[in-house]
């Protein structure tokens, strides 16, 4: 090691951000507490005033379980917010942010002069884990093997266990993205393959439910435009024209493997993909179809969504369906959508669509779509909606039963979201909202999609991180799709905080009841907590959630 180096370390929560141009502004982090069944991480940051290479990472504790390392990447945002964003964000500017979390293949990084980086240390407690408290020691070597420095975090594990997600969540899962990006066939059994890759990964981080595209989803894409066919149902068409009169044959075989591969990996429910197209039902999703053995597109930007051949063609689509849900044993955990994201104007149309839908199918199948109007449920046009987190006030206010809520790019004054440029206590805050309100299930459309804005082409998101100028960085997409499989980022790590911070708040209300629980929360603020009133501060985020912990282990 060169003899003029000097190479500094500290240890930070998981709610750090650590830019390569600015020394790290939260204090050193010293000690946490965890439950058993819960994930936990943690940062090193680390500088150097000369170039070093190989500098090697290592993690050792008397926990007796395996810790991951991961190297923090910096990916690019020419987007990184609207111009009428709020203040609580940590920069404006264009730049390198961090997000992807990189395997550490060989056990090293390297020190770049008067920058800063970090590393992710990641570890997974079973129920079987002993309760007490570790040093997890984090050390930093030079190629020769000297010491460079070493971070000490003393970990509590306490008594109780993590209860069991009741949370419903969806990230939407973008099939046709995986196809495209890997260049691979659509259902090849390369697709299958990174398929289920992607849903491992899904599920471990608490997203329990998947859109199933029993046809391409008509989701952000183009008038007029096509996005590649991830289709699960073969449709086959007896004669040679389609009309009132066309008689259709369904094949499951693919949508009978999906289900088979997503219950392997841990999904729990099923959403299937909208039948009618987003921002006011006024078309048809594109649908293939098999016509004399040749495959031909039978429905979708050009079909009225209210014409009789499309209500012809649910109207034995659908009984064959729920035939095929049930004979899978999923009917029970299955959700159907119209529409995505309705607004006043698309009022009458959603609600012919919303109609035709109620009518074909069973009273027991829930129906979920996302809209900011409360008309719709006040008609009784949507009976499951999905407000965004800006819009739920009216929709809480009216007692809505089993509500959810969601979020996207237009959710970005004062609540809770996830932009690269936000800090990621504004991320973990809504479990505490989620918990406090009673939310049942929890909806946002971008787990991996790789295209740009209306999926006019596709992108490669290591590269370009806002759809192409579509959306704030960090909106669009959750994982990266690297060559092995799907690499996380720090946003997927935080939301499952959030959703671990929810369970841990479950587990207390079963000791001190909710009113207590809440009291809990809402103790030291000015303000009761809502979805747009909330600290903002790490250091109350971190303090919440030792002070949960504290209130499950005196009542254990």
């Amino acid at each position: 090691m060169n003899p003029k180096a000097t190479f500094q370390t500290i240890c930070l929560s998981s709610l750090s951000k650590v830019f390569a141009d600015e020394a790290p502004q939260e204090a050193s982090y010293k000690q946490a507490s965890v439950l058993r069944g819960e994930h936990f991480g943690f940062q090193i940051a680390f500088t150097s005033n000369q170039l070093l290479k190989n500098i090697g990472v290592e993690v050792y504790s008397t926990l007796g379980i395996p810790f991951t390392i991961r190297a923090v990447g910096l990916v690019p945002s020419e987007m990184p917010c609207y111009a009428d964003h709020d203040g609580h964000v940590l920069r404006t500017t264009a730049g390198l942010y961090p997000d992807p979390l990189y395997p550490l293949e060989d056990s090293t990084v390297t020190a770049l002069p008067g920058q800063w980086r970090s590393v992710w240390i990641h570890v997974e407690l079973d129920s079987s884990v002993l309760a007490g408290t570790y040093n997890v020691h984090v050390g930093f070597l030079s190629p020769e093997g000297e010491k460079l420095s070493e971070e000490v975090l003393e970990l509590t594990v306490l008594s109780a266990t993590l209860p069991k997600q009741k949370l419903i969540h969806t990230e939407w899962f973008h099939t046709d993205c995986l196809a495209t990006h890997y260049n691979i066939d659509v259902f090849s059994e390369e697709h299958w393959s990174r398929i289920g890759q992607f849903l491992e990964t899904a599920v471990k981080h608490g997203i329990n439910m998947i859109l199933t595209p029993i046809f391409t989803p008509p989701l952000d894409t183009v008038i007029g435009g096509e996005r590649p066919t991830v289709q699960l149902i073969d449709v086959s068409v007896g004669g040679s024209k389609i009309d009132i009169s066309t008689t259709y044959a369904f094949e499951f075989t693919k949508l009978e493997r999906w289900v088979a591969l997503c219950q392997e990996k841990g999904v729990e429910y099923f959403e299937f993909s909208h039948l009618f197209t987003q921002w006011g039902a006024k078309h048809t999703p594109k649908i293939i179809a098999s016509i004399g053995g040749v495959e031909h597109r039978i429905f979708g930007w050009d079909t009225d969504a209210t014409g009789e051949a499309y209500a012809h063609f649910l109207g034995q689509l659908i009984p064959e369906l729920d035939r095929a849900i049930r004979r899978l044993g999923i009917a029970s955990c299955s959700y159907f959508h119209v529409s995505d994201e309705p607004t006043k104007e698309h009022l009458a149309s959603y609600k012919k669509a919303s109609d035709l839908v109620q009518k074909l199918l069973p009273s027991d199948y829930p129906i979920i779509d996302a809209l900011t109007e409360i008309s719709f449920y006040e008609q009784g046009i949507v009976q499951k909606p999905i407000p965004s987190n800006n819009h739920i006030e009216p929709f809480l206010q009216a007692g809505v039963p089993d509500l959810w809520t969601y979020y996207c790019c237009s959710q970005f004054k004062e609540v809770s979201n996830r932009f690269f440029n936000m800090p990621s206590a504004r991320n973990r805050i809504i479990g505490l909202q989620l918990y406090k309100f009673g939310i049942q299930g929890f909806l946002h459309w971008g787990y991996n999609f790789y295209y740009s804005q209306y999926s006019i082409k596709p992108l490669d998101p290591f590269k370009v991180t806002d759809a192409l100028h579509g959306f704030p960085s960090g909106d669009s997409f959750l994982v990266y799709p690297g060559e092995a499989g799907p690499i996380e980022s720090i946003r997927l790590e935080v939301f499952h905080e959030a959703l671990q911070d929810l369970r841990a708040l479950q587990l207390l209300e079963t000791m001190i009841g909710k009113e207590r629980t809440v009291a809990l929360i809402e103790e030291e603020l000015s303000e009761p907590l809502t979805f747009s009133v909330y600290p903002r501060s790490t250091e109350w985020m971190l303090e919440i959630r030792e002070r949960i912990n504290q209130a499950i282990e005196s009542n254990s």
